[in-house]
């Protein structure tokens, strides 16, 4: 029996729900499990030999098209869609499937939570509730991302060749998408600097669009530039090996939420309480729960009134400096 699961992005609500694609797979042992995602997210699931990733672009009439077609070909006996948007609706409308699972209390759905969906909660805790509406538990807290021994050797040599110890470095993402710059705290070079002078060894992570602020900040308050270096399940095992991270609230603090390590999430124009990192949510740093005169919004533009000292003091609080 086909099942298919549709998950197209983004970067942090893929990878959270990545524990709940396992639980998925877990109640269905016997079944041909099938996700479809867009091709930068393929690669998370590498590793994940027991699951059937097709990526397909999802914007454009005609790549709609083809998808809806894709689907009913598979004639699939469930349908998880844990996108829950207006495509992957219209997906589910027509792919013939006799039992679709989703977000909201309508149509297409034919098993989901009761209530509607307006924000109340955290998007993890209301996937949870959609899938005890089709009988999955046992959903882990944290994300899954696989790594390959390969992969995982390339990080061991990328550490030795930069004389990195175990706990002797922080991982760092101080930049966020284009679209929302007003996501980026400002403070990350002051925060370098004094992990620095600490012995504690700045690693700046990210991609290709952050490559220039990145290699700026390498050069004011030192440290290694990781940009590109690693792929985003790499980027969890390497996080596995360091003391703590800081990020702004962005796809890279849910990726290391799976390294098993303490990582402060950034926090002012999006609402913690529903896009925390998993198992992190008392290492928020939100600045509606620091600045008086914001205290108790839901988010404000605020970041830029948590200084460098605010971040520091939570981090030697933690026990980590």
């Amino acid at each position: 029996m086909n099942i298919l699961i549709i998950k197209f992005g983004a970067l942090g609500d893929v990878v959270m729900s990545t524990s709940l694609i396992a639980a998925i797979q877990r109640k269905h042992p016997n079944d041909t499990i099938h996700l479809l995602t867009s091709p930068p997210f393929a690669p998370i699931f590498a590793e994940w030999s027991d699951l059937h990733v097709t990526a397909r672009e999802r914007r454009g009439v005609r790549n709609t098209i083809g998808t809806a077609r894709w689907i009913r070909r598979l004639s699939c006996e469930r349908i998880y869609d844990l996108q829950g948007n207006n495509r992957s609706a219209l997906l589910c409308a027509v792919s013939g499937s006799p039992l679709r699972v989703g977000n909201h209390p309508r149509f297409p759905y034919t098993h989901h939570p009761p209530d509607r969906w307006t924000g109340q909660c955290h998007i993890f805790e209301r996937m949870l509730r959609v899938l005890e509406a089709a009988g999955v538990g046992e959903v882990e807290r944290v994300p899954v991302l696989r790594v390959g021994d390969a992969e995982r050797e390339t990080i061991n040599e990328w550490l030795h060749t930069h004389t990195l110890a175990r706990r002797d470095f922080v991982v760092l993402h101080a930049t966020a998408s284009a679209a929302r710059a007003d996501k980026i705290w400002p403070h990350f070079e002051a925060l370098g600097r004094r992990l620095g002078a600490l012995g504690l060894c700045p690693v700046w992570v990210g991609t290709g669009s952050d490559a220039p602020e990145n290699q700026r900040l390498c050069a004011a308050a030192g440290g290694i530039d990781a940009t590109d270096c690693f792929s985003i399940a790499a980027l969890a095992a390497l996080g596995g090996q360091a003391r703590f991270a800081v990020t702004n609230d962005s796809g890279p603090m849910h990726v290391l939420s799976a390294a098993g390590i303490p990582v402060f999430g950034l926090f002012g124009p999006s609402d913690w309480r529903r896009n925390h990192a998993l198992g992190q949510r008392e290492n928020v740093i939100a600045c509606t729960e620091i600045i008086d005169q914001y205290r108790g919004l839901k988010s404000a533009d605020c970041l830029s009134r948590v200084s460098c000292e605010v971040v520091w003091e939570r981090l030697t609080q933690a026990g980590l400096l």
